[in-house]
């Protein structure tokens, strides 16, 4: 039974659980992403976010707590210099495990545990899109319409808004107008056409009658 378990001790003693749990704070803080097994990435964060919490604060004091656990001055300026000012305006959840396929020899779970600030292609995925407005003279489907808009800016963007409506729909009833126009005059030399071919059809028959 685990009644009481709540260290996972990584089959080591507590000297070689603490440097290598040291060492590989300081890989990750180095390298912003680690491959290891499953169980030592989540033992790793346990250890690792609290560090960078304390580096938000950078005071003397905070330095020197850093330092007593990762013994390393050149990642610790690492940490306080470039990682606290990336990750300065997030409460928590740092780090971020994915897993991977299973080591080949005694199949132990596998995994990458890496900062989350620094996976500019998952920050890529989770930004909004901009949305777009366009508005189209031939009366379709506009994107974003002005009145939905207009709403949120007040009366005076709802007025403007109506007065766009009304200037597009006057355009588009305009344009109306002239393809109708168009069509007219189109029309009227074919059917001129068609009445002067019917007058001398009907002459040749009267013609041919006569005769």
């Amino acid at each position: 039974m685990r009644h009481g378990k709540k260290i996972n001790h990584l089959s080591r003693t507590a000297a070689h659980r603490s440097a290598m749990l040291s060492n590989m704070a300081s890989s990750l803080i180095q390298h912003k992403r680690i491959t290891t097994t499953l169980a030592k990435a989540k033992a790793l964060r346990k250890y690792v976010e609290p560090l960078i919490t304390k580096a938000k604060n950078d005071t003397t004091h905070s330095r020197r707590v850093v330092f007593s656990y990762l013994q390393n001055k050149s990642v610790v300026t690492t940490l306080f210099n470039e990682v606290a000012d990336k990750i300065g305006a997030r409460p928590g959840g740092y780090t971020r495990i994915i897993k991977t396929n299973n080591r080949l020899g005694d199949n132990a779970d596998m995994c990458i545990i890496e900062l989350v600030d620094y996976n500019e292609l998952l920050l890529e995925e989770a930004k909004p899109e901009k949305k777009t407005t366009r508005r189209s003279r031939r009366g379709g489907k506009n994107v974003s319409s002005p009145t939905t808009e207009s709403t949120q800016d007040g009366p005076s963007a709802a007025a403007e808004a109506v007065v766009i409506d009304e200037v597009v729909t006057e355009e588009i009833a305009e344009e109306a107008k002239e393809e109708v126009i168009a069509e007219a005059s189109e029309e009227q030399p074919e059917a001129k056409e068609e009445s002067s071919e019917a007058t001398e059809e009907q002459d040749d028959t009267e013609e041919g009658d006569k005769k």
